[in-house]
């Protein structure tokens, strides 16, 4: 059909900043992702450990509070790196839920209906579109883990006064770092789950199994040949040694010297693993897919 009236025009209103273009994507994915009521009861639910312990800060420093329950303050529990250690780990596996939840659709379905072509034909690089898939689980994963933990570390350095405050300054750098450590394994291992099985069930069952089939393997390692280096295997191993390292309280976990990883090899193997999930990324997210 011949076009006589050329009246159409260019797009000429505001644009958005490159530096947030990645951002549209977990704006409208949080749109579905909270019409799941099963979803947003747990999201809340994420937020009742930091509750608790905001609590136990507050009745630690106040009389009327330890009357009330009958505490002796020097029984009152301690704030110090082993509290904020065990809050880190419980609100980091409640981010590993959350994972397994939102986690594995997040890329199947576009390259499920060959979407992807329709993203990256417009002003929007490749990284782009997995540093959006990835903000997803980045900007929920913050909300539970490092946002509420400098807040609570905050409220108790408050309420001490400073010389707690200059004592214990590295607690929030140790908050801050292992849960980011932590957020980034957890959204580059699931987007990349994602990107390479289709099927949400195996996907979800995938990121379980990284976790377990590698932890019996390394302990089965590490029994046989009586060495600790079966352990670079075990994800689990390898962030809890990152974590006893950050908050100075080695061996938590109350295994013999010798099966404990040095921090160093743990960091390596952090490092290299997500190098690995990256060079997998860029292998299965293109504008286009070669079927033979």
């Amino acid at each position: 059909m011949a076009v006589y009236e050329h009246t159409y025009k260019p797009y000429a209103g505001p644009l958005t900043p490159e530096w947030s273009r990645f951002l549209i994507i977990p704006r409208h994915a949080y749109r579905d992702v909270f019409k799941s009521k099963l979803f947003t009861g747990f999201f809340a639910l994420c937020f009742v450990c930091p509750l608790v312990m905001a609590i136990l800060v507050y009745v630690k420093h106040n009389v009327a509070a330890l009357a009330v329950f009958q505490l002796d303050p020097a029984n009152a529990p301690s704030i110090n790196a082993g509290f904020f250690q065990s809050y880190t780990e419980f609100q980091r596996w409640l981010g590993f839920l959350l994972t397994v939840l939102i986690g594995p659709v997040l890329i199947s379905r576009d390259l499920a209906n060959n979407a992807l072509p329709l993203y990256l034909c417009r002003p929007f690089s490749r990284a782009e579109y997995v540093i959006g898939k990835m903000s997803v689980l980045i900007i929920l994963i913050s909300a539970i883990t490092w946002v509420p933990g400098l807040l609570l570390f905050s409220f108790e350095a408050y309420l001490d006064g400073g010389q707690w405050l200059a004592n214990n300054y590295w607690i929030a750098g140790s908050i801050l770092v292992m849960n980011w450590a932590w957020i980034i394994l957890l959204s580059l291992l699931s987007v990349t789950m994602s990107a390479w099985v289709k099927w949400r069930m195996a996907a979800s069952a995938g990121l379980f199994g990284l976790f377990i089939i590698p932890s019996v393997m390394g302990f089965t390692i590490n029994g046989v040949l009586h060495t600790r280096w079966g352990s670079l295997f075990n994800l689990t191993m390898v962030m809890k040694t990152i974590e006893d390292g950050l908050f100075r309280r080695p061996n938590t976990m109350g295994l013999p010297e010798w099966m404990v990883l040095p921090t160093g090899a743990a960091w390596i193997v952090l490092g290299l693993f997500c190098t690995f999930c990256l060079f997998l990324l860029t292998r299965r997210v293109r504008a286009y897919e070669v079927v033979r």
